[in-house]
């Protein structure tokens, strides 16, 4: 019952006039940069932070949010149409929705990406709803011992699941900690690694480096592709699919929405393991497994049922743990703390305007979702036709602005323009950056919470043992370690992400 009157409450803010404006201004948004190869809703989340501080806390994650999973429908068109994935969680959908696509087939493809991810959002949503509080209540009991080796556990989790090299993971751990650490020492009031730069006494700006490092790193290499695109539109305006597309599309969507409400609760997981994952299962499952590949109506429904629902349940280790999933996630937690909000127990508790208005909003914003993908599918396509060397300089220019417009700081541009070389070189050498901001988001909350457990057991560290709580993530993330080592787990990761390049 609390849930249900919490949801109404929640229905009450999200349907506010200005709320409502800004569901639609974020989903409008995340479709387009989903429709759009190369941007994604990191770089666009990153974008615009700066938008939100003249907006309510409520206001701005609401649009914030519409951005992520709506960028999760948006990433589908392309994938269908072009055979390039708008958004990384659509990688799969690229081997059989671009088939049905060249036999024909293209609206019944969209239709059924849409109507999976509308089911699966909702389901997500309702998941979120009547699990987060509990969980939120259980992390109230949680302590300064627990909260570190909760964060110690999210950060290797981080690293397990990140693409690649685990070593280049564990890296850009260690370089996102040190990036945190720069600034001045709140204990004993002396700087640290600032060499002597002013400018570095508050510490890196949370804003210049998430741009930086995914918007403006993302844009330098973009502009080296060629823009060859083979555009496949045949008829799109007969969407409505088969008996036979629903009947073999429905439990693939049923599974898929499963798999991705679980798997958006890991760290470093959220949508694109889940696509993974479900499309993996879907092909396992299936009597005839050579029709993958092939124009698979399944291929379509299972990933884009799942990535919805794993965008929208990994805002549950955000609003009851304070511990973000993934780099989307953590960028918005990075715009919960310009609003002065702790991410954490505490939002359910002291903002349940914030977690109720956006939990609602999602379910308005997938029905607009819907509406929007849809009709507007013509529209869509004009846009796929943009030159990629036109749009990408005004939108490096906008970031400047955006930056510029926060401390009207021009050492913060020249930090976003350092960070973008960096976020540039980190993907010529396939590094990648999410752990890198995860770790600088969590590297102060885990300082705090190590020094308030060493005051409170008297410079004691055996404290992290004798608690239950922390001896037990600690364990759980020691045995996550000892899984990289298992050889069937390093031959399943090492196939999966081959599969995603």
């Amino acid at each position: 019952m609390e849930t249900l009157l919490g949801l109404y409450h929640g229905l009450t803010i999200a349907l506010l006039p200005t709320n409502l404006l800004y569901c639609l201004v974020g989903a409008l948004i995340g479709t387009l940069i989903g429709v759009l190869p190369g941007l994604g809703p990191v770089a666009t989340v990153a974008m615009l932070l700066p938008v939100t501080l003249y907006l309510p806390p409520v206001t701005a994650l609401i649009m914030l949010s519409g951005i992520y999973y709506g960028a999760q429908y948006g990433g589908s068109t392309t994938a269908i149409l072009v055979n390039l994935p708008g958004e990384n969680s659509s990688v799969v959908t690229c081997l059989d929705g671009y088939q049905m696509a060249r036999q024909g087939r293209a609206g019944p493809a969209l239709a059924v990406a849409a109507l999976g991810s509308l089911f699966a959002g909702c389901v997500a949503t309702l998941f979120i709803a009547f699990f987060a509080p509990p969980l939120a209540v259980l992390a109230l009991l949680f302590g300064p011992s627990e909260y570190f080796a909760l964060m110690v556990l999210g950060l290797i989790a981080a690293i397990v699941l990140a693409q690649g090299s685990l070593l280049k993971a564990l890296g850009m751990i260690v370089l996102g900690l040190l990036l945190a650490s720069v600034g001045t020492d709140l204990n004993s009031s002396l700087g640290r690694m600032t060499f002597g730069i002013p400018e570095l006494a508050d510490g890196i700006g949370f804003v210049p480096l998430a741009m930086g490092v995914f918007a403006v790193g993302e844009i330098i290499k973009n502009l080296e592709k060629p823009e060859e695109r083979s555009l496949v539109t045949g008829d799109i305006s007969n969407l409505w699919p088969t008996k036979d597309d629903f009947r073999r599309s429905w439990p693939a969507v049923l599974r898929g929405t499963a798999l991705g409400s679980v798997l958006g609760l890991l760290p470093g997981g959220g949508a694109m393991l889940s696509s993974f994952a479900a499309y993996a299962l879907e092909k396992r499952l299936s009597r005839e497994p050579e029709r993958f590949g092939r124009g698979a109506i399944e291929g379509v429904a299972a990933p884009e049922s799942a990535n919805n629902a794993g965008a929208q349940t990994s805002f549950i280790p955000l609003l009851t743990l304070g511990i973000p999933a993934n780099a989307v996630i953590a960028l918005m937690a990075g715009a919960m703390m310009i609003h002065g909000i702790q991410p954490g127990p505490q939002v359910l508790t002291k903002n349940p305007e914030l977690f109720w208005g956006v939990v609602a909003s999602m379910l308005i914003g997938n029905v607009m979702l819907v509406i929007i993908n849809l009709p507007l599918i013509r529209i869509w396509v004009a846009l796929l036709k943009i030159p990629y060397h036109l749009l990408y300089p005004a939108i490096l220019v906008f970031c400047c602005i955006g930056v510029y417009s926060i401390n009207k700081s021009v050492f913060e541009v020249s930090l976003l323009l350092v960070f973008g070389l960096m976020g540039y070189l980190f993907l010529k050498l396939r590094l990648e950056p999410a752990p890198l901001l995860l770790a600088f988001v969590l590297g102060p909350l885990m300082e705090e919470n190590l020094r308030r457990a060493m005051v409170l057991s008297h410079g004691d560290p055996t404290v992290f043992a004798t608690r239950p709580i922390s001896a037990g993530l600690l364990l759980l993330a020691l045995a996550l370690l000892a899984l990289v080592t298992l050889p069937i787990f390093r031959r399943t990761r090492d196939v999966a992400f081959k599969e995603e390049g």
